[in-house]
């Protein structure tokens, strides 16, 4: 049962179409890229809600 489960994935496997080192390279550089972006837009976004709300407070 465990061996047909393992030859099954390996025939599945087998099917995959799987990137070229040149696409992988790509979406890497793009997935640093965008979260590295992102974390700049949150970064930026935690600094003026929390300028708001120490005005509202009035620390």
């Amino acid at each position: 049962m465990i061996l047909d489960y393992f030859k099954e994935v390996k025939v599945e496997l087998r099917k995959v179409s799987w990137p070229t080192r040149e696409q992988t390279k790509k979406y890497t550089i793009l997935v640093i890229v965008v979260s590295c972006i992102i974390g700049i837009y949150l970064t930026g976004l935690d600094y003026v809600l929390s300028t708001v709300v120490e005005n509202i407070v009035g620390r």
